[in-house]
């Protein structure tokens, strides 16, 4: 059967929480995003998840992103996975949109705009494309006739980044990457691609119920 994706955005870090973009900086989570992180991690172990026991577990080699993956409980099954870092923001890392507004292009937005001296968005989107490539390897081809695929032993847990996740789902979709400006994502939350009808389909997103 297909695979179908589990999302996990990484929990709050310093800069997620005053919204600096972060692309290669390697920083930790806070408190709050471990604790986020666990949270998470006690909603997989109950039902229907159950720990996930069969689900190919990848994530970012980012500290972010691996730290909310062990502290959820699958550290031990992860594999890092580089397609899965997220946007090099280049010359604008670690600013504010605001302050990229403010001090350096006017009416700025990364999706139009992108980024000096870091990825394009078509270089983000063919990674996701790629990582999109390989989940594919892992199943077959979706029957039309089944409404909506619950594909456990192809399950593909992955843990990475706000901006590249919402791209992989837009890519998902078959939108272009651009589309993922439309797709606003938590930290730690949980999101689920899957398939309707035989087509690639959004199951669930941005899910923080395990988090209040």
């Amino acid at each position: 059967m297909p695979s179908r994706i589990l999302l996990v955005r990484h929990g709050e870090t310093e800069w997620s929480a005053s919204g600096r973009h972060t692309g290669r900086t390697d920083i930790p989570l806070t408190d709050e995003g471990r604790e986020m992180a666990r949270l998470l991690g006690d909603r997989l172990k109950r039902a229907p998840w159950g720990g996930l026991p069969a689900a190919a577990v990848r994530t970012s080699p980012l500290l972010r992103a691996r730290e909310t993956c062990e502290l959820a409980g699958f550290g031990d099954r992860a594999v890092d996975t580089p397609e899965l870092l997220e946007w090099d923001y280049g010359q604008y890392e670690g600013l504010t949109g605001p302050a990229v507004r403010a001090e350096h292009r006017p009416g700025w937005l990364i999706w139009r705009d992108g980024v000096p001296g870091g990825e394009t968005l078509e270089q983000v989107s063919a990674r996701a494309d790629a990582f999109i490539a390989w989940t594919a390897e892992r199943g077959g081809v979706p029957d039309p006739d089944t409404t909506t695929m619950n594909p456990a032993d192809n399950d593909v847990l992955v843990f990475a980044h706000g901006h590249f996740l919402r791209i992989l789902t837009a890519r998902w979709l078959g939108l272009p990457a651009t589309h993922g400006q439309r797709l606003k994502l938590g930290p730690a939350t949980l999101s689920i691609l899957n398939w309707e009808y035989g087509a690639r389909a959004v199951e669930l997103w941005n899910d923080g119920s395990h988090l209040h």
